[in-house]
């Protein structure tokens, strides 16, 4: 639910437990499925919460106004990490941790793959 609040993700499919808790959620942004998962101890899957650092992150390019997407997770209850700023290589982003300890990273920059 937090993230469909803050960052504007759409359900695709979630999977619960015997008890409702979702074990297995896909969310679409844009044209994007990002899958989650829950804790799993035992295959060392552990919250960010639980380790001395960050061992990832997550980054989407999007469109539209970044500077409200910001102001939209805040007020959903994200903790800012940076606030919005353009990049010297002419992007505008800004970076929250969720509840969980997640960082998302959010900004103008489209990477694209060309041949050659």
């Amino acid at each position: 639910e937090f993230l469909k609040q803050a960052f504007g993700f759409t359900e695709h499919l979630v999977m619960r437990d015997d008890h409702g808790v979702p074990q297995h959620v896909e969310l679409v942004l844009g044209t994007e499925i990002l899958m989650l998962g829950t804790n799993k101890p035992e295959l060392g899957w552990v919250s960010p919460l639980d380790l001395p650092a960050r061992n990832a992150t997550l980054f989407f390019g999007v469109t539209g106004d970044l500077d409200a997407a910001y102001d939209r997770a805040i007020a959903a209850g994200a903790t800012s990490v940076r606030a919005p700023y353009d990049t010297s290589y002419g992007a505008r982003e800004w970076s929250v941790r969720d509840p969980e300890g997640h960082e998302w990273h959010f900004g103008s920059y489209r990477p694209t793959v060309t041949s050659g």
